[in-house]
């Protein structure tokens, strides 16, 4: 330690102001966000077509702070805070949470890999969804049928401890327990999330595992479970389990201007004590995806998902689900894009309504994620869109 009465005036006051710069220059606080907005047409929502403003269509509207501090011998401190809201209103993505998106801090070293405590997204959904539909079809259309699979943003645990390994020559694993928090029962409420994935050259593979526990009273799925879901017509006779299980894997490979990749996910809902159906109801989900780089500006994707859900619950004519997604983007810097989304959806069979067992009904199509409370009041559905993003 320097003692300044030992050093001349002048010299003291030269040290004490460097050593906050150095301390500066070693750590560093980041605001980002993305500001998006799209004119939509969708042709059938409850018997109706509609025109109206999609606020998030290309990315998720936010804004948000990270930072690090170097704090030597290939260690460093880390935080995020995140935060969504509506373009057309003004409002948060959820109300009474300013960072619903994610609040967390972390330790890291290059050696022994990191230790992320908070708000934060799963490893299955970090590893699998960065290599499926995500990265090249946005949510809003290109999500599978009502996000059943998991693999869109929404994949996020509250009371999370999370731990990643370093990369070793590709190959990466990361697992996290979130905690429920439930005095007398250490498991309810709770999630559960393990990933592993490998990347070599131009070759990005991945499998994953999700399990979200309820902690709610009959009927519902509460809002206090440490993980979530999303809830659509596609999913309503079985929000009431008492846990939800994913299993995922998906590669993408690239050559040239081009990528192509293939998913697979298994989802099964598993009924509990007050449950409103009694057996474990699946959703398989395949998908296969394309992207073309057609000039500097100019990028092309297109995906199609096949969705089948098992006979249960009474249900013999199985609900299945056939989804073609498009979309263009032509960027006019790094940071502003223009983009067009289209996506058709059929929808067949039977499922089981929001009353659960014994209230059976035709399947209903609800193409990704745009309109979680405003399907089609049959079996087809097209949305198409045109809008603008602008990244900060």
């Amino acid at each position: 330690m320097i003692k300044l009465g030992t050093i001349p005036m002048g010299m003291a006051v030269a040290v004490a102001a460097a050593i906050p710069a150095v301390s500066s220059a070693q750590s560093s606080v980041t605001l980002y966000g993305a500001v998006d907005n799209a004119l939509a047409y969708t042709n059938n929502q409850k018997g109706s077509s509609n025109v109206y403003l999609k606020s998030g269509s290309l990315e998720s509207a936010k804004f948000g702070f990270k930072g690090q501090e170097d704090l030597g011998g290939g260690s460093r401190a880390l935080f995020r805070l995140e935060s969504g809201f509506n373009l057309n209103n003004g409002m948060m993505s959820d109300q009474g949470a300013i960072f619903s998106r994610l609040a967390w801090v972390a330790l890291a070293n290059d050696r022994y890999g990191t230790l992320t405590l908070g708000r934060q997204y799963t490893p299955y959904l970090l590893y699998v969804g960065a290599i499926g539909a995500a990265p090249m079809l946005t949510g809003a259309t290109g999500a599978h049928p009502g996000d059943i699979d998991q693999l869109d943003v929404d994949s996020r645990a509250s009371n999370a401890v999370t731990y990643s390994t370093p990369d070793m020559n590709g190959l990466q694993f990361s697992t996290m327990y979130a905690l429920g928090g439930v005095a007398g029962a250490f498991s309810s409420g709770n999630t559960f999330s393990a990933a592993l994935k490998y990347n070599y050259k131009t070759l990005d593979a991945a499998v994953g595992y999700l399990r979200v526990t309820n902690n709610a009273v009959a009927g519902t799925f509460s809002t206090t479970a440490t993980g979530t879901f999303d809830q659509s017509p596609i999913n309503a006779g079985y929000v009431s389990a008492h846990a939800v299980q994913y299993i995922a894997a998906a590669a993408l490979y690239g050559f040239g201007a081009a990528k192509v990749g293939v998913n697979y996910a298994n989802t099964q809902y598993k009924p509990g004590v007050g449950s409103l159906f009694t057996d474990t109801a699946i959703f398989n989900n395949y998908g296969v995806i394309g992207q073309y780089s057609a000039t500097i500006a100019w990028t092309l994707a297109a995906g199609y998902s096949y969705t089948r859900a098992t006979a249960s619950n009474g249900v013999t004519n199985a609900a299945r689900f056939h989804q073609f997604s498009f979309e263009q983007t032509y960027s006019l810097s790094k940071r502003s894009t223009i983009y067009l989304l289209e996506a058709y959806q059929m929808a067949s069979g039977q499922t089981l309504s929001a009353q659960g067992k014994g209230h059976i009904v035709n399947s209903v199509a609800m193409v990704g994620r745009t309109s979680e409370s405003t399907p089609s009041s049959n079996g087809r559905q097209f949305v198409g869109m045109i809008g603008f993003r602008h990244a900060f």
